[in-house]
């Protein structure tokens, strides 16, 4: 590191601690002190156990499930900012609430501006994060955010493969982007899985767009929440002569029945990142690290390197 530069300090929050440290061990530091008190009515408050006064700080906190996580994150930003930090850096890898990003019917919220509102207010200098559910979310912050894409990671595990007539394909139509730029990066067919929803999570109808016929099909996905519609799409992509599925989303949401859907489908394989803890028993679940991405990118914002090189592709 430059010593002229401040020096870096990295935090994390409590549910993504197993990612910190994985992050700091990449950067050959300490990760930093810090604690968390819960009162007896669930209240919480956090502190810093060491100086940060002047430093680049880093917190490294993933935004799933509960919104606990996103409170302790915005309480490590203000306490950041309270002890003097020279600035203030939210490393989300998983930025929750991020479906919420339009009004797509009368009298609803757009969560993901109000959560960029609340950490901006909170006092973020800049937003570290990955494979944003809808790249337009970038715009809802007044401050740098540095978008990064899974696909370095993805890629090198796709090409171990080795697989022949690979075909890519999207779960659905909103989707179809991220799933062209890997069917281009490949130069293999792009298919596309057109559903319809009852409601939230609920699937209602799903067709085929495309021929798989004897192909080894991988589908493309930034969220497995249930996991409703990558099933559906795998076993529908199945039954129309595919010779197998896989399965590449970004963040592990899978939430319950999501794993048992996983096993009693036909896909042969599902891949993740670690952006948050999956520690469910899936033989079908391969697990790919995070932690290099994320330090390089933090190196390279410490040494005011450009970070566009890192990417395969958006």
């Amino acid at each position: 590191m430059n010593n002229t530069l401040p020096p870096i300090k990295v935090f994390a929050g409590t549910a993504s601690e197993y990612l910190g440290k994985s992050i700091c061990k990449e950067l050959g530091i300490e990760l930093g002190k810090m604690k968390r008190d819960v009162f007896a009515d669930g209240e919480f408050e956090v502190s810093f156990e060491e100086s940060i006064r002047g430093s680049e700080v880093y917190l490294v906190q993933s935004t799933f499930n509960s919104s606990q996580n996103l409170m302790e994150l915005l309480l490590m930003i203000d306490a950041a900012k309270r002890a003097s930090a020279g600035s203030i850096n939210a490393v989300v890898p998983y930025f929750g609430w991020a479906r919420q990003d339009r009004k797509d019917k009368p009298r609803v919220s757009i969560a993901a501006k109000l959560v960029a509102d609340l950490l901006s207010v909170a006092g973020i200098n800049r937003l570290v994060t990955m494979d944003l559910h809808a790249d337009q979310i970038q715009g809802f912050f007044n401050v740098p955010v540095d978008h990064l894409y899974a696909s370095s990671i993805f890629i090198p595990y796709i090409e171990s493969l080795k697989l022949k007539d690979m075909v890519i394909a999207s779960p659905d139509v909103g989707g179809a982007k991220r799933a062209n730029s890997y069917a281009k990066y490949f130069d293999v067919p792009l298919v596309l899985c057109h559903k319809t929803r009852a409601k939230a999570n609920v699937v209602e109808t799903m067709t085929v767009i495309g021929d798989v016929t004897n192909k080894n099909v991988i589908l493309i996905d930034d969220i497995v929440d249930t996991a409703g519609t990558i099933t559906k799409a795998a076993d529908l992509l199945l039954a129309n002569g595919a010779k197998s599925v896989r399965a590449l989303a970004s963040h592990p949401v899978m939430s319950d029945p999501a794993t048992e859907r996983v096993k009693e489908s036909g896909l042969e394989e599902i891949i993740f990142t670690d952006s948050i803890p999956y520690g469910k028993d899936n033989p079908k679940a391969t697990i790919l690290p995070v932690a290099k991405l994320f330090a390089d990118t933090i190196r390279r914002i410490h040494n005011n390197q450009s970070i566009s090189s890192q990417y395969l592709f958006k």
